[in-house]
């Protein structure tokens, strides 16, 4: 009896211990349980669910085409949407409706060609959209045109530009920026009226970009353009000055908007791109009437060469086209091998004496004048033996016994009278064609930039 009391009591005993044991144990995780399906489904709930799925589809244009069937809970899709994302769309709608066990997407992208096709749709609506804002864009090619005509109006008044300009290149250059300002200025009003900043923006970039391209590949051109636009400005020389431009020399024809035309002293014609003319280093020999002419003479080592100097110094002083002032000079320059060379200077005005005429007659006085006077101008002599044929020369003979053959003497050609006058005039073929050629194509295509109304440089 004893033993089934105690029994007893250790089995009453033993829930509470493993209550004990639990409660000194962590809590359990709680995890989420799926929906439980019920077991039965009231009458009707089928369609219910049908007309539901139904209706909301029917407000939305995208599941027009889709097919709603549902039985025991089970939704059914099918048929076809425009766009890919109206496929999971479909899904998530039917399935957040009360009494849907799950749903079977059977649906597919609507990728036909049909007159009610989304991507025919598309177009239509654009067409549409299109030959509503015709009017739109009829009035906005209007302003275009309207705002350019006023730029090149404005362009055209060429008296105007050409009194506030300094020469009729940079009035020309004045004109084109007015008209091509008028003529961005209406397009982008145009753009901005119908809406199309954007498009704008996109061409604005991409005309940068071309401005770019074109600038690294039209450099030389761009280049001789500013540099005929400075040089219009700058006037270095004068229409007929003879120039030297580095090593080019010839007179100037004219200066157009690409190159300057010369004449060569050999009456060919040169071109020589601005962007090189205005880098080089010009010499004008005609800015100046003044021109300084000289030429080298050697006297003998023996002479006197101060007497030669000053001999030589008063021939040039009485000679009629050397200038008294700045007086004519001689210069001992260098002592040779076999004489002492004197450098002669004097200076001329070109208005009334040709340069070259002019230090050839004073090259051939002073010549004259000093041989008169008994100067020698000596020159290296030199004689080649090549074989035993060869004459022996003299101081060999003179070894031999025999006497030295005397030194043939020739004859000296007579010179031209003192008194003569020399002709000094200046005459210059090469100026008279380029003037010539300056009458002929006063009306050519090619304008002359030179202008002899501004001072030159």
């Amino acid at each position: 009896m004893l033993r089934l009391l105690a029994f007893l009591a250790l089995a009453l005993a033993a829930p509470a211990v493993a209550q004990l044991g639990e409660a000194a144990d962590p809590a359990p995780v709680e995890t989420a349980t799926p929906q439980t399906i019920a077991a039965t489904q009231d009458d009707g709930a089928d369609q219910r669910i049908t007309d539901r799925i139904s209706g909301i589809f029917a407000e939305l244009p995208a599941f027009a085409d889709v097919e709603v069937s549902v039985s025991q809970g089970v939704v059914s899709l099918a048929g076809t949407v425009p766009k890919a994302e109206d496929i999971d769309r479909a899904e998530a709608i039917a399935g957040r409706i009360s009494g849907v066990v799950t749903v079977e997407n059977r649906l597919k992208r609507d990728v036909s060609i049909s007159s009610d096709g989304a991507g025919i749709t598309s177009l239509a609506d654009r067409w549409a959209s299109f030959v509503r804002i015709l009017p739109l864009i009829a009035a906005a090619l209007g302003v275009w045109v309207l705002v350019t005509m006023v730029g090149y109006v404005i362009a055209g008044l060429g008296a105007l530009w050409h009194r506030l300009a300094p020469n009729s290149f940079l009035a020309e250059l004045i004109s084109s920026a007015i008209r091509f300002v008028f003529f961005i200025g209406g397009l982008v009003i145009a753009l901005d009226m119908i809406g199309a900043t954007a498009l704008l923006g996109a061409v604005l970039g991409g005309a940068g970009v071309v401005g770019i391209a074109l600038g690294f590949a039209m450099r030389d051109t761009i280049e001789n353009y500013v540099a005929s636009l400075m040089l219009s400005l700058r006037q270095p020389f004068r229409a007929n000055d003879w120039v030297k431009i580095d090593e080019y020399e010839g007179r100037v024809i004219r200066l157009t908007s690409r190159a300057t035309v010369l004449m060569t002293l050999d009456g060919n014609h040169l071109r020589i791109p601005n962007g090189q003319v205005f880098r080089a280093v010009i010499l004008n020999y005609t800015r100046n009437p003044h021109r300084r002419f000289q030429f080298d003479l050697g006297v003998d080592a023996d002479d006197d060469a101060l007497a030669a100097r000053k001999l030589g110094r008063d021939t040039l002083a009485a000679l009629d086209f050397v200038l008294e002032e700045p007086p004519p000079e001689g210069r001992i320059v260098e002592v040779g091998d076999s004489n002492v060379v004197i450098r002669f200077l004097g200076w001329i005005d070109q208005r009334e004496a040709d340069w070259w005429k002019s230090q050839t007659h004073a090259i051939a006085a002073v010549k004259s004048a000093l041989e008169d006077a008994g100067f020698a101008l000596p020159e290296p002599i030199y004689r080649l033996r090549f074989d035993q044929r060869t004459r022996p020369l003299p101081f060999e003979n003179v070894g031999e016994g025999k006497q030295p053959e005397a030194p043939v003497k020739h004859r000296k050609p007579a010179s031209a009278p003192a008194q003569q006058a020399a002709d000094t005039a200046p005459k210059d073929e090469i100026s008279e064609m380029v003037e010539a050629e300056r009458r002929q194509s006063g009306g050519g295509q090619e304008k002359d930039l030179l202008d002899q109304s501004r001072p030159v440089e």
